[in-house]
């Protein structure tokens, strides 16, 4: 799924101009541009939800908007924030800026939703993008949101450029799960870790993205829960996503010998087609398997295991999402992958 917020009515990262608790990392992106030597493709990684795609629009909007870096104004800059009705904004907002190619999942018009990987020939657009001549600034900048998505094809055509990078070109690689990122991706990569957010900074950027001041109860209820997600915290405003969250965390706490019974409920919980309760679901087991890549780092057959279980986890799930699969079986299939890795 993209970073921020797919499945809620909040803005999407292209037109949000908050960034909440990561000034570290944003210091860390202009200090490297103004310094006149920024790495020509970054790997920002971290959980799903805390602001990395958010981030890489940021910083795209951020150099498009200031293509000398040595200009006052950037020299003097202390963040990468630029106004809302600047130009650049305003067609990046409206997905309308030349020199900036977003790859991702595009909607399938056959079937009106979205396609379970980003495409290889999207990835191969990317050649003849940075091929090109840009526009007055001169840079050419290119976010993949996410990385995670892209398959083996994918990958190789993405390396490519990655391999040979014209000058002033720029890519943001967004992933959330660096550590199964292709070696060969990461290794040409500056890599860019962002952590959760604290509770007090996810319940101020959800309330941001919703018009909404983040005192209320059900703010600070749902980011207490979020484990320092902004979209997760959004999910869970809805009141029975908490209820059904808990009920998937208390499965996974059970690994590698869930309760049939509650494995049954959570199956019959889970059906209909309301895309919300699949994504509830996604969000936790995805989160599950991330804190496993994170402990598994040193090991690498262990690495390797929860990557492949990752792997067919996210794609089974984006297959049921698009052809609106029974989800019940989906439900134990998943739960039978993640009992081998819990036993692993």
């Amino acid at each position: 799924m993209s970073d921020d917020t797919e499945t809620t009515d909040a803005p999407h990262p292209r037109e949000t101009h908050l960034l909440f608790g990561h000034d570290e990392a944003e210091r860390s992106l202009l200090d490297s541009y103004r310094g006149g030597r920024i790495p020509h493709a970054w790997l920002i990684g971290g959980p799903a939800g805390i602001g990395k795609a958010t981030l890489a629009y940021r910083m795209a909007r951020f150099v498009l908007a200031h293509p000398d870096p040595a200009q006052p104004a950037v020299q003097k800059a202390t963040s990468l924030g630029v106004a809302p009705d600047h130009p650049v904004a305003r067609r990046i907002a409206n997905e309308a800026h030349n020199d900036l190619l977003v790859l991702k999942r595009e909607i399938n018009e056959k079937t009106g939703k979205l396609f379970t990987n980003i495409r290889v020939e999207d990835v191969r657009r990317s050649v003849s993008f940075f091929g090109s001549t840009a526009g007055a600034g001169g840079w050419r900048v290119a976010i993949v949101d996410a990385v995670d998505e892209l398959q083996a094809e994918g990958e190789n055509a993405l390396l490519k450029v990655l391999e040979e990078p014209p000058a002033r070109c720029l890519l943001l690689l967004v992933s959330h799960a660096p550590g199964r990122v292709l070696p060969t991706i990461r290794s040409r990569c500056r890599r860019l870790l962002l952590r959760p957010l604290s509770e007090t900074d996810a319940a101020k950027a959800a309330a941001a993205a919703i018009g909404r001041a983040p005192t209320g109860d059900d703010i600070r209820q749902a980011a207490a829960a979020a484990d320092g997600s902004v979209a997760r915290t959004l999910s869970l405003l809805d009141g029975p996503a908490l209820v059904l969250r808990q009920k998937i965390i208390d499965l996974l706490a059970q690994l590698p010998d869930p309760d049939p019974r509650a494995l049954h409920a959570l199956g019959d919980a889970l059906g209909g087609s309301e895309p919300q309760i699949l994504a509830t679901f996604m969000d936790v087991v995805n989160g599950w398997l991330a804190a496993r890549l994170r402990t598994g780092a040193q090991e690498t057959a262990k690495l390797a295991r929860i990557a492949q279980v990752w792997d067919k986890v996210n794609r089974t799930g984006r297959e049921v999402a698009a052809f609106n699969l029974e989800r019940k079986p989906f439900v134990f299939a998943v739960f039978g992958l993640l009992a081998e890795a819990a036993r692993a």
